[in-house]
């Protein structure tokens, strides 16, 4: 059992959640890749969030989340503030439910994912591009609407939805020596944590973030949650910080954060489209950095890259 900030989050409830949104949520492939083997020396494999509905992992926490709801919350809707793949994910299980949803989005979200939320009938609500701006407006909102707030990672039912994707690997994977996860707030990280180290506690899981967003690495060294300093990330779902409920159990759990810079993020993620056929948004691309960046720490073992999203700007990979 994983405790944390009074919250358990088992193995148990990763499995309820699979139970819960089956049917709602694709069970996505884990594809080995020659292209991208032979480049780095280790046996890759790609878990592809980027085929899940609404682009993103995101998806799994979301219906979670939302269909964990009483009849009478539900009533009143949901809310919640994202830079954009939570807040297209929450938007279509609140549609699935048939309830209302409030989605609170920072001003520097990128078209697409603003137009993802848009397709659902739901107009985002701008905010300024900071922790605290963001969590100001959704509490305004909730105060409002009435609605429930689904964070977009700081939630027991989120973190267990997410941690379905670690449930899978387990199961697709029957070698394996370790895995990377994306980590931003830390719900997905968190939640394959407790999901593979329960199944294998000998296999090494490590988080992967941004250079500019790197206050997972900070917070890991110092034992505090650290703040971001700078929100310019092309990789832009991985610009917020860790969260009570999600740190604690990274950093009893995870094996270490890897870094990458920007260059690495932008080659990584061309790298993907060219040698994997796999379309990745940046952030979903930075494990695939850091492996690059770390190569000799992962030659010749079994690595699994976790593809966390694959909604980006085509126009800004084009300057690229």
């Amino acid at each position: 059992m994983l405790r944390g900030a009074g919250s358990d989050i088992t193995l148990e409830s990763v499995v309820e959640a699979r139970r819960r949104i089956e049917g709602a949520v694709l069970r996505t492939p884990l594809l080995l890749s020659p292209g991208l083997s032979a480049e780095l020396r280790a046996r890759v494999l790609l878990k592809c969030e980027n085929l899940q509905h609404v682009g993103a992992f995101k998806a799994r926490g979301a219906c979670n989340a939302v269909f964990h709801l009483t009849p009478e919350e539900a009533s009143a809707g949901v809310a919640t503030h994202s830079s954009g793949n939570h807040a297209a994910a929450l938007a279509r299980a609140a549609a699935l439910r048939g309830i209302a949803a409030h989605v609170v989005m920072p001003r520097n979200s990128s078209e697409p994912k603003l137009e993802a939320v848009r397709r659902f009938g739901i107009e985002p609500i701008l905010c300024e591009p900071t922790a605290e701006a963001r969590q100001a407006k959704a509490d305004e909102v909730v105060a409002e609407t009435g609605a429930t707030l689904i964070h977009p990672y700081d939630d027991p039912r989120v973190i267990a939805g997410q941690g379905t994707v670690g449930l899978e690997i387990d199961e697709q994977a029957q070698e394996l020596d370790a895995v990377i996860v994306p980590v931003g707030g830390g719900g997905l990280l968190s939640g394959c944590l407790a999901a593979l180290k329960a199944c294998r506690p000998r296999l090494a899981v490590y988080g992967a973030e941004p250079e500019w967003a790197d206050d997972a690495y900070r917070s890991l060294r110092t034992g505090m949650i650290q703040m971001p300093t700078r929100y310019d990330s092309i990789a832009d779902g991985l610009r917020t910080c860790l969260g009570k409920l999600t740190f604690p159990i990274i950093q009893r759990l995870v094996d270490d954060i890897l870094l990458a810079d920007e260059d690495s993020i932008r080659a990584a993620t061309r790298l993907m489209a060219q040698r994997a056929r796999v379309v990745a948004e940046p952030s979903g691309a930075v494990p695939l950095a850091c492996l690059m960046r770390h190569r000799d720490r992962f030659e010749g073992k079994t690595v699994a890259l976790v593809v966390s999203g694959g909604n980006f700007d085509v126009a800004r990979m084009a300057e690229w």
